[in-house]
């Protein structure tokens, strides 16, 4: 979802977000389900992503797979940031077209122009 499929686009990922309204949806917490996706995760990605919606909790870094088997800490954070925290109004931008993607009620519109097919 965080990737641009416009027709010739080289470079689509990430998508950069802009923010007019976000909001929290509070989720179970699930560390098997957390520690399972962690390793197909683009931390750098996600990290910048929940900066523009303005959480700041998740550290720079990548956390080491002993940190995330570890640290209950950690994986509260990422359960804010990966599943309780939503883009209610705003979009998603293309880095390399700059193509603009609205978000609406928490639905982005990805459909594409014909001449982007």
């Amino acid at each position: 979802m965080l990737s641009s499929n416009i027709k010739g686009v080289a470079n689509g990922f990430p998508l950069t977000i802009q923010v007019e309204k976000t909001v929290t949806k509070e989720v179970d917490f699930n560390p098997e389900f957390l520690r399972h996706i962690f390793t197909k995760l683009e931390w750098k990605a996600l990290v910048d992503a929940a900066k523009t919606m303005g959480y700041t909790e998740l550290p720079e870094e990548t956390p080491t797979l002993t940190e995330i088997e570890t640290n209950d800490d950690l994986l509260r954070k990422l359960n804010h940031a990966l599943l309780e925290l939503h883009l209610e109004e705003g979009a998603l931008l293309c880095p390399e077209t700059g193509r603009k993607f609205t978000v609406s009620k928490g639905i982005p519109n990805m459909l594409l122009n014909e001449d982007e097919v």
